[in-house]
């Protein structure tokens, strides 16, 4: 779509290729926002923890591995299995059916106000905004700009 886009004629194995490279390249980036790490320590032994992506499983589980935070989270759930994106309801049910609980026990933390907010919102979850380069004003939740922030509200 972007060649197509772009009006640049590219053969369907280029693209293949391409799309291939960018899928290992993208493991290789693996940057935690700053907080990281000392809030997962802090939430793990508290609360259960589980991961809602739109990423490909694949993509995801090699990232997590190389930022060494993937023994944080009992779940990862991805639109891959799920069959459909955030902020689709679907996922959201999948999430909460894995972890065995139900949307008034739980908190989504998101980035997108859109994907996480506002589609875990409309199931009844509990949420924080991470809006950390401060691009969102809105009145759906609170929203926090650094992640050591959640343990104000948990």
């Amino acid at each position: 779509k972007t060649f197509d886009a772009l009006s640049v004629t590219v053969n369907d194995e280029v693209i293949y290729r391409i799309s291939d490279r960018y899928i290992q390249k993208l493991t290789d980036y693996n940057y935690l926002m700053d907080n990281t790490t000392s809030i997962l320590e802090y939430l793990k032994p508290r609360y259960n923890l589980h991961i809602i992506t739109n990423g490909f499983q694949e993509v995801q589980d090699k990232k997590l591995a190389n930022s060494g935070i993937q023994d944080f989270f009992q779940q990862v759930v991805n639109s891959e299995m799920a069959g459909v994106k955030k902020p689709h309801p679907a996922i959201f049910e999948l999430a909460l059916r894995k972890a065995n609980t139900n949307p008034e026990k739980a908190v989504m933390i998101g980035d997108n106000l859109e994907a996480d907010i506002l589609g875990a919102k409309a199931l009844g979850f509990h949420t924080l905004h991470f809006d950390p380069l401060s691009r969102e004003d809105h009145k759906h939740c609170i929203i926090i700009r650094d992640l050591i922030e959640i343990k104000s509200y948990l």
